[in-house]
């Protein structure tokens, strides 16, 4: 195993636990101190992930966000079962999240321009694309089309979702096609790229912004490290596939702190609209 992956296996403390593990430099943290540093460690500077809550109040301008399509929720098409049933999966993902489902999506102000946000929630089976998720994520960009308004997509993913096969990986095309109509019409898209952006996701909308942006130290790409390789039986560079790697290497245009986030993205919605 990579360096890399070893500090990313690195797991925190249970949620109701008033102290954090820092990945980056295994420092315990006070919870209450990190929430206040936005979770970036004040030790290395790593950039923790957020809860979706977490992340709309540090992008959308306070009381501004108005969550659309929130009654879609997940069925079971193929009937898929493993050590448990995928509805029972998808029930238990609910109760830990409090969401239907791993996007929420609304309309918002930043720095008061209003935009579409789209926010993936790593903590609802991995952020992972579903059809419900790809629905999501099309009307989304259709509601952004139909007012003229710029599309900001935040993605924490594990990728396409399994219990769902084909079905899930058609939202690749699904999503990547109402994308091309926004770029067809002029209308701006900004894919935020957070920690994990990987399968499904990365290879589609994740990478298709006009700006992708992205939080330092995030791992970003198709295939995690590990299996890369494992695949190709060789070592990685070091910090393959991070933030910083994928800048130096022409895939992302910025690689931005999370403090300075959502000043940056208003800056960029201003200059492109």
């Amino acid at each position: 195993m990579s360096a890399q992956a070893r500090k990313r296996s690195t797991s925190v403390r249970p949620a109701d636990s008033p102290w954090v593990k820092c990945p980056g430099c295994q420092d315990i943290l006070f919870r209450k101190e990190i929430e206040r540093r936005l979770n970036v460690c004040p030790k290395c500077g790593h950039h923790l992930r957020l809860t979706v809550d977490q992340r709309v109040v540090l992008l959308a301008d306070r009381g501004s966000f108005e969550e659309i399509d929130a009654d879609l929720t997940s069925t079971d098409p193929l009937g898929f079962h493993d050590s448990i049933g995928y509805p029972e999966r998808v029930r238990l993902a609910k109760e830990k999240t409090g969401k239907q489902e791993a996007l929420l999506s609304g309309l918002c102000t930043i720095e008061g321009r209003r935009v579409a946000l789209g926010l993936f929630d790593f903590g609802f089976l991995g952020g992972s694309m579903g059809s419900v998720v790809g629905e999501k994520l099309t009307r989304l960009a259709e509601r952004a089309l139909a007012e003229r308004i710029p599309l900001v997509v935040a993605s924490a993913s594990g990728g396409a979702r399994m219990q769902e096969g084909i079905l899930s990986l058609m939202q690749m095309a699904k999503v990547s096609a109402a994308l091309e109509r926004l770029r067809e019409a002029g209308v701006p898209y900004i894919s935020v790229l957070t920690d994990p952006t990987t399968g499904g996701v990365a290879a589609s909308l994740a990478m298709l912004g006009d700006l992708n942006v992205a939080e330092p130290g995030a791992l970003i790409g198709f295939a995690g490290p590990r299996v890369i390789e494992q695949t190709i039986g060789h070592t990685l560079p070091e910090g393959f596939q991070t933030s910083e790697f994928l800048l130096a290497h022409g895939m992302v245009d910025l690689v931005v702190e999370r403090r300075l986030l959502k000043a940056t993205l208003a800056k960029l919605i201003s200059w492109m609209v």
